[in-house]
């Protein structure tokens, strides 16, 4: 195990195994282009210790040139590539070699692709020592492909995360801590507040309702929860950029924990994509969307009882109720259609007492955590 600033990372792939692959890649090349008095073409920073293998082994004459290209802050890429130091030699009508450390979205493979027809080489094959079919969209073929490995960051053997780790002879993948993630949806009057609380405290989870969060930003006045006021006092929907930020700080508060019960988030598909996204750069993901199913007439009857003592104008109103519960099914119909995309939707009967009802939630859950 070894630690790059914040992260941590695990051996993934052997220096053997390493070897082993580049004088496969290299009797490859030497068959295809050992007559041709090819130009390899180094792709910086990652391709640097890749690239000296295969030119050591390469049998015929060859040059050697470089283009460096940037798209990564951290873990993730930006998606937009930038040219940091472009040819230096004129290579109209040779034969060129592109060699990448890695192949992943493939948008650094499209800019390397216009820079060469631009300069009218004559053709040219992709050499890669790792490369992510999952990840890759790109219609650019790659010839020579050495490890194929699942979408997940690497460092090591020229590859880097922040600046460190390129000189490692070995690949370590980032460690994945084991987290269960639920969203957690129900109706009106389906008892989610109550399962809430019973699961947070049964898996060790960290409950974040986004009304609490909401009231907790605005009652401190932090920046976050001035500017959802100031959206707010407007009679306007607070932009999902600033809800996201706040329950993005609210994990961040809980680094190491074993999962998060997200209440009342996301709201929508770009909110849930968002999470996604925000997850995934933590190593993690959201296991599952756990939705309470109870029909209408249950819930009506559940809260026009709780209406009796709760005080709340809005549950001793029939025709409030049914409207509420409606919105509930127009909100959830979008994002329960994103997540059975992804086999990841459960609806589960709400109806019963407290502890049917938990031990309902709990099956679902212990067969996620397995």
């Amino acid at each position: 195990m070894i630690k790059l600033h914040d992260l941590e990372f695990e051996p993934f792939i052997s220096e053997k195994k390493i070897i082993e692959v580049i004088d496969e890649l290299s009797v490859a090349i030497n068959r295809d282009f050992g007559d041709k008095k090819p130009v390899f073409l180094g792709v910086l920073n990652g391709s640097f210790m890749f690239a000296s293998e295969i030119i050591k082994r390469f049998k015929g004459d060859c040059e050697i040139s470089f283009v460096k290209m940037g798209s990564y802050e951290g873990t993730e890429t930006t998606g937009d590539v930038k040219t940091l130091l472009g040819l230096n030699q004129d290579l109209k009508g040779r034969q060129v070699i592109l060699l990448e450390d890695i192949v992943d979205t493939g948008n650094t493979l499209l800019e390397i692709d216009k820079i060469l027809k631009n300069a009218e080489v004559g053709d040219y094959k992709v050499a890669t020592l790792f490369f992510k079919p999952e990840a890759y969209k790109k219609n650019i073929p790659v010839e020579f492909i050495g490890i194929k490995i699942p979408n997940k960051f690497i460092v090591g053997y020229g590859l880097d995360y922040d600046g460190l780790g390129r000189n490692f002879t070995q690949v370590y993948k980032r460690k994945e801590k084991k987290m269960t993630n639920l969203v957690l949806f129900g109706p009106p009057g389906a008892g989610k507040g109550t399962q809430a609380s019973i699961l947070k405290e049964k898996y060790e989870l960290i409950h974040i309702s986004t009304g609490d969060v909401f009231r907790f930003n605005i009652k401190n006045q932090t920046e976050l929860g001035l500017s959802a006021k100031s959206f707010m006092d407007k009679g306007q929907l607070v932009p999902d950029e600033v809800t996201i930020k706040m329950l993005n700080a609210e994990v961040e508060k809980n680094e190491g924990a074993n999962g998060f019960i997200f209440d009342g988030f996301p709201r929508t598909e770009a909110q849930a994509g968002a999470l996604s996204t925000y997850l995934e750069s933590k190593g993690t993901e959201v296991n599952a969307m756990i939705a309470l199913e109870v029909e209408d007439e249950v819930l009506v009857e559940r809260l026009l009882e709780r209406g009796k003592t709760s005080g709340r104008p809005d549950d001793a109103d029939e025709e409030v109720i049914r409207n509420r519960i409606k919105v509930y099914y127009n909100e959830t119909a979008i994002l329960k259609n994103f997540y059975q995309k992804q086999d990841k939707y459960y609806g589960v009967d709400g109806v019963g007492n407290i502890d049917e009802i938990t031990e309902r939630l709990s099956n679902v859950i212990d067969e996620l955590m397995k």
